[in-house]
C-alpha cells in the first residue's frame, strides 16, 4: 500500500459509496514522517534512539459480517498500533473497510480476526494486535485518571497550540492530570474532535492551571489525533525535566470508530494504559 499523502485522495468531506463486501484496498495510509519533521522531538532522539513509545488503541463499535448461512454476526474490536509503525490509516477509510465486510459470509471469528490483522497490518506498516470480544463482554467505563483540572478558574485567550502557556517547577513529583476540555478539528472536514487528555509523570512539577490552558489552545486547531497527542508530548518534553511521561487521550467515538493515542518516555505496560471512558 502506498503511504503518501495526497488530499485529492482522501475520502474524507467526500460522498461516499459504502462497499458491504470485503475490500481490502479501501484503506487509505497516511506517512507518520510528514508530521513528526515537525515536532520538537525528545533530547533522545540526537542518540540515534526512538524518540518516545507508544501505541493508537482504536475501537471498532460497528464490526459485522455474515456466517456461513447468512445470519448476522457483531463484535467490538480493539486494534492496537504500534507507535513506530510506518503510517496512520485515514479514518474514514478504515470505517469503510469495517463496513465491507457488512454482507461477507466468512466462516468464524478467527477468520474475520485474520483477514483484520492481514490487512492492517499492511497498511499501518507495521505488525498490529486485533482483540474481538462479544458486545456483552466489552468492559465498562474505567474511571482511574487522577486530578481533574477542568474546574480552576482560569482566562483564556489562546486557541492555537501555544506551548509556551506551559510552566514547571523545580519541584518533582509523581502525578497523573486530566482534563476534558481537549478538542481539535478533522485537518480535513473541520468536523470536532472531542477527547479526555491524561498527563502521569514522575519530574518537573507542572502548573495545572498551565496545563489547561495549554490544553484549550487546541480548540481550533486542525490535525489528525495522533498528531495532536505526539505534539502535546513532545512540547512537555522541552519545558520540563521527566524521568517518567505518558500522555494518553482518549477521542470519542464517530462513526463507530474511536482512537485512542498514548506516547510515553519508556516502555508501556499494561498498568499505563487508560480504559474506555463515558463519553465512548
Amino acid at each position: 500500500m502506498s503511504s503518501s499523502m495526497n488530499n485529492d485522495d482522501l475520502l474524507l468531506g467526500k460522498a461516499t459509496q459504502y462497499v458491504s463486501n470485503y475490500d481490502q484496498s479501501l484503506l487509505f495510509p497516511i506517512a507518520r514522517s510528514a508530521n513528526r519533521a515537525r515536532l520538537n522531538l525528545p533530547v533522545n532522539k540526537a542518540k540515534g534512539e526512538r524518540p518516545f513509545f507508544g501505541e493508537d488503541v482504536w475501537t471498532g463499535y460497528e464490526l459485522s459480517w455474515l456466517n456461513l448461512k447468512g445470519k448476522p454476526q457483531v463484535a467490538i474490536a480493539e486494534f492496537l498500533i504500534p507507535a513506530d509503525s510506518t503510517n496512520i490509516v485515514e479514518s474514514k477509510s478504515f470505517k469503510l473497510y469495517l463496513n465491507s465486510f457488512n454482507n461477507t459470509r466468512i466462516a468464524s471469528s478467527e477468520e474475520v480476526t485474520r483477514l483484520l490483522l492481514q490487512d492492517l497490518s499492511a497498511g499501518f506498516g507495521a505488525q498490529i494486535e486485533v482483540k474481538l470480544c462479544a458486545v456483552d463482554a466489552f468492559p465498562l467505563a474505567q474511571a482511574e485518571l487522577g486530578d481533574n483540572i477542568d474546574e480552576l478558574d482560569i482566562e483564556v485567550h489562546d486557541f492555537a497550540p501555544n506551548a509556551a502557556l506551559l510552566k514547571v517547577s523545580d519541584h518533582v513529583v509523581s502525578q497523573t492530570l486530566n482534563s476534558h476540555l481537549l478538542k481539535s478539528n478533522c485537518p480535513v472536514t473541520s468536523q470536532p474532535d472531542w477527547a479526555t487528555l491524561v498527563v502521569q509523570y514522575t519530574g518537573s512539577e507542572i502548573d495545572p492551571a498551565a496545563l489547561l490552558k495549554y490544553i484549550i489552545s487546541y480548540r481550533n486547531h486542525d490535525d489528525f489525533h495522533e498528531h495532536c497527542v505526539e505534539q502535546i508530548f513532545c512540547d512537555l518534553c522541552q519545558v520540563g525535566d521527566f524521568s517518567e511521561l505518558i500522555v494518553s487521550a482518549r477521542y470519542t467515538r464517530r462513526g463507530g470508530l474511536d482512537i485512542n493515542p498514548t506516547r510515553s518516555l519508556k516502555p508501556l505496560v499494561a498498568g499505563n494504559r487508560v480504559g474506555r471512558l463515558a463519553r465512548q
